[in-house]
């Protein structure tokens, strides 16, 4: 039998060949050296929240953080991951268990009553022969960063939904001021036709379309209104709170600032590093091929130490004499023989579920790429609807004036009037969304850039030199 030790040891170490580990060029694959906009190339900025100067906006956000369900529902993934973790690290441990029992029993023939009581100490350990526990546990690692990183998405995602909600609140909020204003014009000109119409000046036509434009603008008011807080739930609903729209309250006074300054977006190799949604995806990858080394090696013979000490005795009392003390001490090698491709087929499902890692990180970095190249595009070309817009707005403005003062004269008819009024109106709301746009869009281009909200760069960058 020893003639045979050997050759077993030989085809064990065979078996023993390593996988082929993930693509360490993989996360700088094609990524460009420049984006394709003209912008600043210098680093992106952190505590991006606090340039557009609005303390509601921070309270709101630092309240959101602490009270948003699914953020907290992120948070206790991450718990569970370190939890699992500490299975994992347990596996590398031996194991060691108390036994205590005690006893009595009858026999009939002969008439007799017994007592036993047995105390046994176990010890039970796997060695790591091939570091399949150091694998296993290196999975549960990484899927604790996949958590951390996803934590920290979830937080940025969620800052970037605040702003967008509450800049949405604030434009619901002027455009609702403005179709009151809409509402309180269209009055106005009613009692003015209405007068005139009493002196024989206009026409009862024009007092029949009058009073037409007021009630439609009355009815648009009131479904403003219903979108305001409809809006304002969105927005409580992020907050952790009951959808009452209360947040409505807070609007005193709140106005959609302009921001024309361009933003540093850095070199594209920076969004890899700093992107919490890229770094997840990375991980994911690694985690993914120390799984596939993990069910390698399942196939690999298992070696268990395993030790025991026992003593039993008829008296409770005498249990822990050393005369009745017994001991053991056993060493076993369990290797799989034939298992019609179970232990294979589970490698092989390992392997392709890393190539198919591998893919879905190059589709998330290639989205990231595409998010801040759309970013940097709309921004740009929003700017140039604003500036559009707002000329055409003076321009709608003052054609509304002259309209109706040339209508009092008699020089045009009042559906001038009313066509006039829908540019000024059509000028005004359009200026409104866009300045909106303006204001989500460089949110989200922050977001895809990495770049951190708080000041104090709470979203800690990790280590990338992991075991691969």
């Amino acid at each position: 039998m020893k003639s045979y030790c050997p050759l077993l040891i030989c085809v064990l170490l065979i078996g023993c060949a390593g996988t082929s580990p993930v693509k360490t060029e993989l996360r700088d694959y094609q990524i460009p050296e420049n984006w394709q906009s003209d912008a600043n190339q210098l680093a992106p900025q952190d505590n991006w929240l606090s340039q557009f100067n609005n303390p509601i906006l921070m309270a709101l956000t630092e309240e959101a953080l602490e009270k948003n369900q699914s953020l907290k529902q992120q948070a206790y993934n991450v718990e569970i991951a370190k939890q699992q973790l500490v299975q994992t690290g347990a596996r590398l441990w031996p194991d060691l268990d108390l036994t205590v029992s005690t006893g009595r029993s009858k026999t009939t023939n002969p008439n007799n009553i017994s007592n036993r009581n047995t105390l046994n100490l176990g010890a039970s350990y796997e060695v790591d022969l091939w570091g399949k526990l150091s694998d296993n546990q290196q999975v549960s690692q990484l899927s604790l960063l996949v958590a951390e990183a996803q934590y920290q998405e979830t937080k940025q995602d969620l800052v970037g939904q605040i702003v967008a909600s509450w800049f949405n609140l604030v434009s619901a909020n002027q455009l609702t001021i403005l179709f009151q204003h809409r509402v309180d014009n269209a009055k106005q000109s009613l009692d003015i036709i209405e007068s005139g119409y009493q002196q024989g000046v206009n026409k009862a036509l024009d007092v029949y379309l009058s009073r037409n434009e007021l009630n439609s603008e009355k009815s648009n008011l009131a479904q403003q209104k219903a979108k305001l807080l409809e809006t304002a739930r969105i927005l409580e609903k992020l907050l952790g709170r009951y959808p009452s729209g209360d947040v409505v309250n807070q609007l005193s006074g709140q106005q959609l600032p302009l921001l024309t300054e361009q933003i540093p977006l850095g070199l594209p190799s920076d969004v890899v590093r700093r992107k919490p949604e890229l770094k997840a995806a990375w991980y994911q990858v690694l985690s993914q091929n120390a799984t596939l080394a993990y069910t390698h090696k399942q196939r690999f013979p298992s070696f268990r130490l395993t030790a025991a000490v026992s003593t039993a005795s008829d008296e409770l009392s005498d249990l822990l004499s050393s005369s009745s003390l017994a001991w053991s001490l056993l060493g076993g090698l369990t290797a799989p023989i034939f298992d019609a491709g179970l232990l294979k087929s589970n490698e092989e499902i390992a392997r392709l579920r890393l190539k198919q890692q591998e893919q879905t990180y190059l589709n998330t970095l290639y989205n990231a790429f595409s998010e801040v190249e759309n970013a940097v595009t709309n921004e740009s070309s929003l700017y140039s609807q604003f500036q559009a817009t707002l000329d055409a707005q003076k321009n709608a403005l003052a054609a509304e004036t002259l309209a109706f003062e040339q209508y009092q004269r008699g020089l045009v008819t009042y559906t001038t009037v009313l066509d006039a009024q829908d540019r000024a109106f059509s000028a005004q709301s359009s200026l409104i969304q866009i300045k909106n746009q303006l204001l989500i869009n460089r949110a989200n281009l922050h977001i895809a850039l990495g770049g951190d909200f708080s000041s104090n760069n709470t979203n800690n960058q990790q280590e990338d030199s992991i075991n691969e």
